[in-house]
């Protein structure tokens, strides 16, 4: 049966993740980027001024939303996961360096993707009966495009729904169980016939952590996403940079390769692999994977910004992705291939790489800090997915439908981390892509709405 399963999803994700999902997500990104004259160039230097300044305002938001940072924080705490650590090495593992470079393209059209998704997501929020802001894909499909269009809404919201419980949690628990015991066998606090019981009780202590945030509403979310990805990210930065820095001597040549390999694969990889088009699929799959630009995932949780213009907050969305993807992203592919560490072209890898990139730099004892930088980095994941999945459950359900969501999201933490995932992280995958279409479908039909809204955005700011 699992073969089957295994077969069939192996199919529909070579479908989602091939030449059509190619062409409909740079697609759509390039027609977004064209329609707003490239704004993510135009006005970058804008954006980043614009978020920096307003991340540090300290300011208290309205009942029922998040301050404009919080939400920029939980929208990170959902695309700063693993895609960053496992996602990848991953890439670069079958796609060779030049994945690097197709993330890199995939990460340029995605600032002005997410860009749209959260302009619109607060132009066409709305309230719940508790009086909490609510937005995302689903709901600008319904109050953009209108009713004969709310079937897609629908179908939006339901692939949310699956996809929360393995992207956003079970992978997430299993990432988390894997960086722990790593730790605690390298120092022989435990031994390998102990892993069961220590992954059940790991399980268990996150299906309290993510019940106790998680049901304790929006207010709850947004106070523990606001310190988490700051400290997470400023953690793992540094270490990072501390390892480009010691390897400095090879950063040209990686650069080179990450470059000049996008185009010739099989020049930097012995010719394991020799198709542009696998390191490209690699590179912005992966990349997508780790920002979510095209998902619409992220604009759930910019929806609930205290702000009244859509177009500012919609400048996080360029921020975002920029600092998921441009500045992770890059740290952690210069992690692995500056360290030097050894790996085997066109065989899958995972966090162990990355992993394996600091402790070959700094010795064993990083293994503890990269433990804390992959669980961060996990939990915040789950906390935004679980914020996601519950807003796409009422928008099916009603309100009442969001605390059953939620006690059921977190007990899945216990199979993430006692289970077998292998099979999982390929649905996850597909589920990703299949997210993208709806909402794909939306940002195509409602890109004169994003262009209207950023003209007179700035029509008030010159006046």
């Amino acid at each position: 049966m699992l073969d089957l399963i295994e077969s069939v999803n192996t199919a529909v994700n070579n479908f989602v993740w091939g030449v059509p999902a190619m062409i409909c997500i740079i697609g759509v990104g390039l027609y977004l980027s064209i329609a707003t004259g490239f704004i993510q160039i135009r006005k970058f230097g804008f954006a980043i001024k614009t978020t920096i300044g307003r991340m540090f305002t300290k300011a208290e938001a309205k009942e029922g939303a998040m301050t404009p940072f919080q939400a920029v924080c939980t929208a990170l705490a959902a695309t700063v996961g693993t895609g960053n650590i496992a996602g990848v090495a991953g890439a670069i593992a079958i796609g060779g360096p030049g994945a690097v470079f197709w993330m890199w393209c995939s990460a340029f059209l995605g600032m002005c993707t997410k860009f749209s998704e959260v302009t619109l997501a607060v132009h066409f929020r709305e309230k719940n009966q508790e009086g909490d802001w609510v937005g995302g894909p689903m709901y600008y499909i319904k109050n953009g495009l209108g009713a004969n269009w709310q079937w897609l809404a629908v179908v939006f919201s339901v692939l949310g729904v699956l996809t929360v419980f393995g992207t956003g949690n079970a992978t997430q628990v299993n990432t988390i169980t894997t960086a722990i015991d790593s730790a605690l066998l390298s120092y022989g606090v435990i031994q390998t016939s102990q892993v069961a019981a220590v992954n059940l009780v790991i399980g268990i202590l996150i299906t309290i952590l993510v019940a106790l945030v998680l049901l304790g509403g929006i207010k709850r979310i947004g106070k523990v996403t606001e310190k988490l990805v700051p400290l997470m990210a400023t953690v793992y930065v540094i270490l990072a940079i501390g390892v480009v820095i010691l390897h400095a001597q090879h950063l040209p040549a990686v650069l080179r390769a990450i470059v000049q390999g996008a185009f010739s694969p099989s020049a930097f990889t012995g010719g394991a692999i020799g198709s542009l088009y696998v390191s490209m699929k690699r590179g912005v799959s992966r990349g997508i994977f780790s920002n979510e630009a095209g998902l619409g995932t992220g604009s759930i949780a910019h929806a609930t910004a205290d702000t009244d213009d859509a177009v500012h907050q919609g400048f996080f969305g360029i921020f975002e992705v920029f600092a998921d993807t441009i500045v992770i992203c890059t740290l952690t592919a210069l992690v692995i291939l500056c360290s030097g560490v050894s790996f085997t072209y066109g065989k899958a890898a995972g966090a162990e790489l990355t992993i394996s990139g600091f402790v070959s730099t700094y010795g064993n004892w990083v293994s503890i800090f990269t433990a804390f930088a992959l669980c961060s980095f996990a939990f915040s994941t789950i906390i935004g997915w679980g914020l996601y999945g519950s807003r796409c459950v009422e928008f099916l359900f009603g309100h009442k439908s969001i605390r059953p969501f939620m006690v059921v999201y977190s007990l899945v933490a216990i199979l993430g981390a006692t289970a077998d995932l292998g099979l999982l992280w390929g649905i996850a995958d597909t589920f990703n892509g299949l997210m993208a279409i709806p909402n794909l479908v939306a940002l195509f039909l409602l890109a004169k709405v994003v262009v209207r809204l950023t003209g007179e955005y700035f029509a008030r700011e010159e006046h």
